[in-house]
C-alpha cells in the first residue's frame, strides 16, 4: 500500500476567487487534499476516515479562477489504523488573461506548476474498517 497514489483534477471556478485579480484562497487546495486523502483511506480501509492533521503546508505558486488543478496524494506510511500521505497540488492549465485574446483562451502548461505540498495523517479505527470493501490493489500481498 505504501506508494499507492490517487489524483483528482478540478477547475477553479470564479466563485472560488477570493482576492483581487481572481486569486483563489489557499484553503481550497487543502479542501481538495482532504478529498484525495479520503479516497486513499477508502481504498485502504473501506472507510472515509477522520483527518488527524497536516504537517507543514506550503503554498508555492498562486492559483487563479479558471486554472485546472491536479491534486495528488500518495501513501508514504500505513499502520493498523492510520495512513500518512504526501499531498501535492499542480496547476496544469491556466488562462492567459491577455486582453488581446478571447476570454475563452487557455494555455496548457508545458510542465505542471507545483502550487502546494504537505503531508497529512488520516485515522480509521479498527471497528470502522471494512477491508472486504476496500480496493484489493491497496492491500498488502
Amino acid at each position: 500500500m505504501v506508494g499507492k497514489k490517487v489524483t483528482l483534477r478540478v477547475r477553479m471556478s470564479a466563485g472560488e476567487a477570493h482576492y483581487a485579480g481572481d486569486l483563489v484562497n489557499g484553503s481550497h487546495i487543502v479542501d481538495f487534499w482532504g478529498d484525495v486523502g479520503t479516497e486513499l483511506a477508502i481504498r485502504l480501509f473501506g472507510d472515509e476516515s477522520l483527518f488527524a492533521g497536516y504537517d507543514k503546508i506550503e503554498f508555492t505558486a498562486p492559483v487563479y479562477s479558471g486554472d485546472f488543478m491536479e491534486y495528488t496524494g500518495e501513501i508514504i506510511e500505513a499502520g493498523a489504523q492510520h495512513l500518512t500521505c504526501k499531498f501535492e497540488a499542480y496547476k496544469v492549465i491556466t488562462l492567459p488573461r491577455d486582453p488581446e485574446l478571447a476570454d475563452s483562451a487557455a494555455d496548457v502548461l508545458p510542465e505542471p506548476v507545483l502550487c502546494g505540498r504537505a503531508t497529512g495523517t488520516l485515522v480509521v479505527k479498527k471497528p470502522l474498517q471494512r477491508i472486504d470493501h476496500a480496493d484489493p490493489e491497496f492491500q498488502t500481498k
